[in-house]
């Protein structure tokens, strides 16, 4: 049985991996291929932790932070000055979409740790998910499901940019009686994660823009390959615990990322919004920065704990996000036509 087991990772890799590939070969399918692919790794991390925690003296922990700014650089290089007129074009839309983003999602996390009886730091990395904002996975969401395109690249750039105040507030209105919560510590490494990265890649494309064309290729893959590593290193730094709470944990995600859909699609209807605006809304209020969750978890020193909640969010938004987009792309919005020069970014 030892001997099985020993070798039963490697074919639940196998079997995903399989899975995934086939799915690309298929047209309505093949936006799970990704999420199938963090499925392969992850069993990986899950039957074999010890080869993605440290090797030698180098811990693989250490790569967080370098690959969230990365990826944060290709976001801002994607984005340009224009992307922020938005406010001015989509005032009502984006004022909506901001306070349903910075209200939703972390009152309900909040309300899942009273429901649930997580430990107190796996309950932080609850709120601490629902307090950050959405992720580059919401433009292309966005994009599947026949929504407002260019809302959503304005409600990401915005949002991500008040990260640092909002983010920290909330960390320290909600989940302060789990752990303690520095502020100005969290405001800086939030800074650093995201909008020192972030103003890079602006810079970067508003000088140098359409110089690099090979960048523009290669930069989703990049992104795509460092989230399935982040998601890979913080899974197997708290697969004990993962083992012990993950049923329940992947409950409460799942509750808590179809809540943001839910309640985000219809505060877009309560004040009147277009169809392809509240679908914009709900997607970008559903989907959070699991990224930038761990990236905080790993500067607050609880990366195997506070860290387990963007690892289960993460994988669960591509599926749930997938699987409502393509929804969505089947039933136009009776507002169409009304198109988009957008182009989606990477997950």
């Amino acid at each position: 049985m030892q001997a099985h087991h020993a070798y039963a990772g490697w074919l639940l890799m196998l079997f995903f991996v399989s899975l995934a590939l086939a799915f690309r070969g298929n047209e309505i399918l093949k936006g799970y291929s990704y999420t199938i692919m963090i499925f392969a790794a992850v069993s990986l991390s899950m039957y074999y932790p010890q080869y993605f925690i440290q090797i030698g003296s180098f811990k693989f922990s250490t790569l967080i932070v370098p690959l969230l700014q990365l990826i944060m650089f290709g976001m801002g290089a994607a984005l340009s000055w224009k992307d922020f007129e938005g406010v001015l074009h989509m005032p009502k839309g984006v004022l909506l979409g901001i306070v349903c983003q910075y209200s939703i999602m972390p009152f309900v996390g909040w309300g899942l740790t009273k429901l649930f009886s997580f430990p107190a730091e796996v309950a932080a990395g609850i709120i601490l998910v629902g307090s950050c904002p959405s992720g580059l996975a919401s433009n292309v969401m966005s994009y599947l499901a026949r929504a407002n395109l260019a809302l959503s690249v304005t409600l990401t750039a915005i949002a991500t940019l008040m990260a640092p105040i909002m983010t920290p507030f909330y960390m320290n209105l909600l989940a302060g009686q789990y752990v303690e919560v520095d502020f100005w510590a969290m405001v800086w490494d939030i800074t650093k994660i995201i909008i020192i990265p972030v103003g890079a890649g602006l810079i970067f494309n508003h000088f140098l823009h359409g110089r690099f064309k090979a960048l523009d290729k290669v930069m989703p893959l990049v992104s795509m390959i460092s989230i399935a590593l982040i998601i890979v290193v913080i899974t197997s730094a708290g697969r004990d615990g993962l083992l012990t709470v993950g049923p329940l944990l992947i409950l409460a995600t799942f509750i808590h990322n179809t809540s943001g859909y839910v309640l985000g699609y219809w505060s877009g209807r309560l004040f009147r919004m277009a169809e392809k605006d509240c679908r914009t809304i709900a997607i970008e209020v559903g989907l959070q920065n699991g990224g930038l969750a761990s990236g905080l978890a790993l500067a607050m020193g609880k990366l195997a704990t506070v860290g387990l909640a963007p690892a289960v969010f993460g994988p669960t938004m591509n599926i749930t996000g997938s699987s409502l987009a393509l929804w969505w792309r089947s039933r136009p919005p009776a507002d169409e036509p009304s198109k988009t020069t957008v182009a989606p970014q990477a997950l």
